[in-house]
């Protein structure tokens, strides 16, 4: 009967009851099914099944089974059914003349080319996503070009001598709570510093029992009438 020609992407379906295949397309895998044919020598195969138990199972102790037996009794009608299978599908899927693939024609042929989709790709499909592609680097350029526009640097002396310092305690006053002793920081919800053992709120206010005068700092005598505070 000569060689069998197709494609190497299919899976065989064939049972002792009959002959069935499935081919599939070399680029996306869509399938197609071939229709199943009765198998002329099921009657045969049902009758050797019959005689190795008659026999003292002689095939079953051979270790055959019912696809076995088929292949056994109906090899050439299983190859006859391959390649009249083979020869249906042809009428289906379109061999490329470039890359020698066997493709789908819904997905993956290009009809005005002749060619398999990835030898000769449609344009009209390509376009719409090379154009999405575009619109987002451009996104990106523009967002990278107004960032670029930005002074992150502003007011930063950037000489060759020069060095990034700490805020200064004023500065950092608004958002760290500091020590009002030794200028540490501390934790607001802290009763005394950790660094000086000072009360974390300043003292009240000292005022003098003698004239009234309220010094500045913490003093032991008054400065103005100098009683002790």
């Amino acid at each position: 009967m000569g060689m069998i020609q197709f494609v190497a992407n299919y899976d065989d379906l064939s049972t002792d009851k009959g002959y069935q295949f499935k081919f599939y397309c070399d680029k996306c895998r869509n399938g197609y099914m071939s229709r199943f044919v009765v198998s002329k020598s099921g009657l045969a195969t049902s009758v050797l099944r019959t005689a190795g138990n008659v026999f003292g199972g002689w095939m079953h102790n051979a270790g055959y089974g019912s696809y076995e037996l088929q292949r056994l009794v109906g090899g050439p009608e299983h190859d006859a059914a391959l390649r009249e299978a083979m020869e249906e599908g042809k009428k289906y899927f379109h061999q490329c003349t470039k890359c020698g693939r066997w493709v789908c024609p819904e997905v993956c042929w290009n009809e005005k080319a002749t060619l398999c989709e990835e030898c000769a790709p449609k344009l009209e499909e390509h376009m719409p996503a090379a154009q999405a592609e575009m619109r987002v680097q451009a996104a990106r350029q523009q967002v990278y070009e107004k960032a670029m526009q930005q002074n992150y640097a502003g007011g930063v002396d950037m000489g060759a001598d020069a060095q990034m310092k700490a805020p200064e305690l004023a500065e950092r006053r608004g958002s760290t709570p500091v020590c009002g002793h030794c200028g540490a920081d501390i934790d607001a919800a802290a009763k005394f510093c950790g660094q000086c053992g000072k009360p974390n709120k300043p003292p009240a206010a000292k005022f003098c029992t003698q004239c009234g005068h309220q010094p500045k700092g913490d003093v032991k005598f008054c400065p103005e009438c100098g009683s002790k505070m």
